[in-house]
């Protein structure tokens, strides 16, 4: 028999107020969780804790320094406050040196899930000064002719929340960094193109991104669509897994798919149909009108009720004639969840057999 160690929570106090916490949970975990702001750039609560960026340093009573609290661990009876005037003046400056490498600071939000976090940050501490403005770093990638992923490395701020997710997440290790200082750069091995790497193009590392750097290039199209962007929860179709996403819309047009953060089966990730292929709802050769075959054989354009008339017919005969388990059913993976539901119900309790399947089942 296996016994278990009850752990006993701890305490120390956080911004004069004392609070519990677990022995090994960090500073910035500890905060979050009793709802205190910390801005940070560098931060995915999917990835290890990296302390790149030191926007989320706070005050450690006894310390020298102010501390990086997404990788310093809660002790006991410590004391931290974490929006003095002193910290928040750090964090500005920060900010202000960030902005100075960057082409422009405002990108639309179809690039990605994360990409509006230092426009926000920017405007929340009133660091659009420009004056570190100098020497920038990063270049793109406008020779990287992949469909899906904008490689605009003007934009980075070299947080490496791309890297690591890749590594981490993916186990893809697709993408790097080289350099230093002025000349980091990410990039691929031996510095070729996205489609001759790793790269199974999940989109995790476009989603990651806080400045934009790596954008959704299908989701771009729609830029200057006008309208607002909505986002509506659904589930990917595509396989078994149950992958929860938001699909990004314009008025009536899908323009883009994010992955759910909070999905309980994908925890924001998706493969590449999943996060890239969309573009089979609005396609120009998409049927919107079914199709029978005349007394030649031809097809030919027909009504809807002609249509179900003609399916509903041939289902019929085929089971009058050859029996119940001559029916068999293929449900699509471009179908909603709700009609590949329907298409099992239609042959399991329509026709008592069990003989459906879905063209991605996984």
């Amino acid at each position: 028999m296996i016994m278990q160690t009850k752990v006993e929570p701890q305490t120390m106090t956080l911004d004069g107020e004392e609070v519990t916490f677990t022995p090994g949970e960090t500073i910035y975990e500890v905060a979050e969780r009793y709802r205190r702001e910390i801005p940070t750039l560098c931060y995915d609560p999917r990835l290890e804790p990296f302390g790149g960026c030191r926007l989320c340093v706070v005050e450690l009573e006894g310390a020298r320094n102010p501390v990086a609290s997404c990788t310093t661990q809660a002790t006991p009876g410590m004391v931290v406050r974490t929006k003095t005037a002193a910290v928040e003046g750090y964090r500005k400056v920060l900010l202000e040196m960030v902005a100075s490498e960057n082409r422009e600071l405002d990108v639309d939000p179809l690039r990605g899930y994360a990409s509006q976090e230092l426009t926000d940050l920017l405007d929340k501490y009133d660091a659009r000064t420009g004056r570190f403005a100098g020497m920038q770093s990063g270049k793109s990638r406008d020779d990287d002719d992949n469909p899906f992923i904008m490689r605009d490395y003007d934009l980075c701020i070299s947080c490496y929340r791309c890297v690591r997710v890749c590594a981490e997440q993916e186990g893809d290790y697709a993408i790097s960094i080289k350099n230093r200082g002025f000349h980091t750069q990410i990039t691929t091995e031996f510095s070729g193109l996205l489609k001759d790497s790793a790269c199974t193009f999940c989109g995790q590392c476009v989603q990651t991104c806080p400045t934009g750097a790596l954008g959704d290039r299908k989701a771009m199209r729609y830029a200057d669509l006008a309208g607002p962007i909505e986002k509506t929860r659904t589930i990917c179709p595509y396989c078994g897994v149950g992958c929860s996403i938001d699909l990004m819309t314009k008025g009536d047009k899908i323009v883009g798919t994010q992955p759910a953060m909070d999905g309980p089966a994908n925890e924001g990730a998706l493969c590449v149909k999943g996060q890239f292929a969309t573009d089979f709802v609005q396609h120009h050769e998409r049927l919107m009108t079914p199709y029978v075959r005349d007394d030649e054989g031809r097809l030919r354009e027909a009504t809807w009720e002609e249509g179900l008339d003609k399916a509903a017919a041939g289902f019929t005969k085929a089971a009058a004639e050859h029996g119940r388990h001559s029916i068999y059913g293929i449900a699509s993976g471009r179908a909603p969840t709700e009609a590949a539901y329907t298409m099992q119900k239609f042959i399991r309790a329509g026709f008592g057999t069990n003989q459906i399947d879905n063209c991605s089942r996984a």
